[in-house]
């Protein structure tokens, strides 16, 4: 945002102050001057005037000066077209700094000395653009400075805190900020204007709730014409092309008080303005001549039938003014921000208008910009103003009052500062305010919508009394261990571990593309879709990290990679009622050899292995003996008949499984966990158990079983039937034919007290025999 220090002093005066030591005053009181432009040092700088300018001997396009600079007289040689005898010019004497950060020397041109320089506008960077030197009135006194023959403007380039962009967007809320730094009065525009004794004779409606406030008003034989020169310089200084009266008092006012204008020729609109909601598909062609699509989230002015306007972004070609419009209808609104915001991002239509209403609208100015427009349309277009406007009010008169104490104030800024103080930044601020027994009830202005809470009326307190004032001492305490928030150090814990395990974590995008995201999307999950995607391979976000790990698999494999061992730790969205989850989940991806040796056969990734790695993870987090696998064929990227859904106290929290030949990645094995569901589940704290000194005695059994029986369902049972002595089971051979599964188990027996005997293992086992044969109705395998 650039802002016109002399369009400043029409509300607080400071032509008496150094405009960067003003500068440096705003900046420390929290608003970022970034730069300040046009600042001229005139040290060496004067007026002169030449007395004889003859062509230079050496050169076609020279001249050979001579300066009356007031003490004497000065040959300097200058190539503008229009250096003549006889006028007045701007002299840079040998030692003069100009703002292009050039330095005046005495030089020899061409063979010919010069001792200074005739300077233009550009050279003082005062315009862009110079066909010449500058030329100063007839009634300047050479040798004076040329300071006050130049209509010097300094720009401040604000880079603004996103809180403070609702007011100091524009000069009048800026000029607040300026008076309260320097306790100065604000003094507000001319707003007065005669009423003709016509009205607003059209018919206004609103029908819906994204406009707060609508103020329409008409203007009639407007004449179309050149705006004033300091309307047009001080659009140019604010980076704006000036284009006519009309429109420039528009922006003008835009940039005085924040509040976006719109101007309708009249003629064009009609007797009937309507605001809703646009139609899905409608079309408008806006200034610009482009044509745009609108949708229901779209707010639209129209004539009763036909879109004329987008709300608070630009207006539309059929109702723009020309150089024929006579009549105008003035707008001046409060739309809903959200609203406007996502109509210019989806249109790709940023607007300086636009850019207002994102940031929130002082609804007091919106009256009082209307009425700044018909004084000054009035004043430079010879307009009639009606005697009424147009009006619907949605805007509750509620305001905040905000109660701070004196206490609460010296705690949060950390220094003492007295009632007085207070009392007097609070004037400086021009917030209303009631004090009693240094309690202080604040009523912040409409025009600082980011004060709501006390927190703010300390920070403004704080700011204007000096940060600088603060003096700096050591805190005093209670240290705590420093450590990880439990969220961050459970995903850690389990990235080490599957380091730990031989696996390579891995980072992929969050977006994926639609096809991966439906081919993927097992939990049939609603998946969060980008409005405008930079690429069209990275539309969703995804809902798994199946697809992200697969795309790492191809990458691989194309290299001629085949033994990977990878894992993904990290978020996934999706919608859920209207509402925006997270999840964060573990997927772990396997394929070719586990070891690497070019000596001996190395192990495979299997089912098995990828199963034993999550039962590893799983009870390190302290859920053994709480596990389960249950077949699932339902998913459909899975291999059927080897895939699972892994359980944790009877809940779901993933699953396993082999990819489906048709992906073309042959023995690929992959699992996904939901470490966020997990973690719902607690955990049993690790236990160290010292080995038992004592011998153990193994036994093995194997039965023939129905077709369809899980392993790990016997091995619970196996526990559930045995006593304490039994302390492991494994499977260590599995036959399966057409009729039966023949399934072997190891068992351990172990005490940490004593010896066993055969006896008592035997009898156990025998009994373990008995029930499984019974429940299973399974018979023991060679019987």
């Amino acid at each position: 945002m650039k802002i016109s220090t002399n369009w400043i002093n029409d509300y607080v005066k400071i032509d008496d102050v150094d405009k960067k030591e003003l500068a440096d005053k705003i900046t420390n009181a929290g608003v970022n001057v970034q730069e300040v432009i046009g600042e001229i040092n005139f040290d060496k700088i004067v007026v002169g005037e030449i007395i004889n300018a003859k062509p230079h001997e050496n050169s076609d396009h020279l001249k050979v000066c001579e300066v009356n600079i007031g003490a004497k007289t000065e040959q300097i040689v200058c190539g503008a077209p229009n250096a003549r005898s006889g006028i007045k010019v701007v002299v840079s004497l040998p030692g003069a700094k100009l703002p292009n950060g050039m330095e005046i020397k005495q030089s020899v041109i061409r063979g010919v000395s010069s001792n200074g320089m005739l300077c233009s506008l550009e050279e003082l960077g005062l315009e862009e653009k110079s066909e010449g030197i500058h030329e100063l009135p007839n009634d300047a006194i050479v040798g004076n400075s040329p300071k006050e023959y130049l209509n010097l403007d300094s720009i401040y380039l604000l880079d603004l805190n996103p809180n403070r962009k609702n007011d100091c967007l524009n000069h009048i809320g800026f000029a607040y900020e300026v008076g309260a730094v320097l306790n100065r009065e604000v003094k507000l525009p001319e707003l007065n204007y005669i009423e003709s004794d016509f009205e607003t004779n059209i018919d206004l409606k609103v029908e819906t709730e994204n406009v707060l406030l609508y103020y329409a008003k008409l203007v009639k034989n407007v004449e179309i014409k050149e705006s004033p020169e300091f309307i047009k310089q001080r659009l140019t200084n604010a980076g704006m092309r000036p284009i006519n009266n009309v429109v420039d008092i528009s922006n003008y006012i835009m940039l005085e008080f924040g509040q976006p204008l719109h101007f309708f020729d009249a003629d064009k609109v009609g007797n009937t303005l309507l605001v809703r909601m646009a139609k899905d598909g409608e079309v408008i062609t806006t200034l610009d001549k482009q044509e745009r699509t609108l949708n229901s989230e779209d707010i639209v002015i129209t004539d009763g039938g036909k879109p004329i306007c987008i709300a608070g972004v630009m207006g539309g070609l059929n109702s723009d003014v020309d150089e024929n419009t006579k009549n105008i209808l003035i707008e001046s609104a409060i739309f809903d921000k959200l609203k406007v915001r996502r109509t210019s991002i989806k249109l790709d239509l940023r607007s300086e208008a636009s850019l207002r209403y994102e940031v929130g609208i002082n609804p007091e100015y919106t009256l009082l910009a209307l009425k700044r427009a018909c004084h000054l349309l009035e004043k430079y277009a010879n307009a009639q103003i009606s005697k009424n406007e147009k009006t619907i009010s949605k805007i509750e008169a509620n305001k905040n009052v905000i109660e701070v104490t004196l206490e609460e104030i010296n705690k949060v800024i950390g220094v003492k500062i007295e009632d007085e103080d207070v009392i007097d930044i609070l004037n400086r601020l021009k917030f209303e305010y009631r004090a009693k027994d240094k309690t202080y009830y604040v009523t912040a202005p409409s025009r600082r919508l980011d004060i709501s809470i006390k927190e703010d009326i300390i920070e403004e307190i704080g700011r204007l009394f000096g940060y600088d004032k603060i003096v700096a001492k050591l805190p005093t305490l209670k240290l705590t261990t420093g450590g990880y928030v439990p969220r961050i150090k459970y995903r850690k814990d389990v990235s080490a571990l599957m380091k730990s395990l031989g696996f390579n974590e891995t980072r992929t995008y969050t977006l994926i593309s639609k096809k991966n995201s439906e081919l993927y999307n097992y939990e049939n999950k609603e998946n969060i879709v980008l409005l405008k995607p930079i690429s069209n391979d990275r539309t969703h976000v995804r809902t798994n990290l199946v697809s992200s790990l697969i795309d790492v698999l191809n990458y691989n494999e194309s290299r001629h990679n085949d033994d990977l061992l990878i894992y993904e730790i990290s978020n996934v969205y999706y919608k859920e009622m209207d509402e925006f989850k997270e999840d964060m989940k573990l997927c772990a991806l396997a394929k070719g050899n586990i070891l690497k040796s070019d000596f001996t056969q190395t192990p495979k990734v299997d089912f098995y292995y990828l199963k034993g790695i999550i039962i590893t993870l799983l009870e390190y987090l302290g859920y053994k003996n709480r596990i389960k696998f249950i077949r699932n064929e339902n998913i459909t990227f899975m291999h059927k008949g080897i895939s699972a859904d892994i359980l944790v106290d009877n809940k779901k929290i993933g699953f396993i499984g082999k990819l489906h030949p048709s992906l073309k990645h042959s023995e690929t094995y992959i699992f996904e966990i939901s470490l966020d569901e997990l973690s719902k589940s607690k955990g049993s704290k690790i236990k160290y158990t010292a080995p038992s000194k004592y011998p153990s005695i193994k036994k093995d059994m194997s039965f023939n079983f129905s077709k369809d029986i899980i392993a790990g369902e016997v091995i619970n049972d196996i526990y559930k039937m045995s006593s304490k002595i039994l302390k492991n089971v494994i499977v260590f051979d599995v036959y399966d034919s057409r009729e039966f599964r023949s399934l072997a188990f190891s068992l351990t027996y172990q005490s940490e007290e004593r010896t066993l005997s055969d006896e008592e293992v035997m009898k156990d086992f025998e009994n373990l025999i008995s029930k499984i044969s019974e429940k299973y109705n399974a018979k023991l395998r060679n019987e």
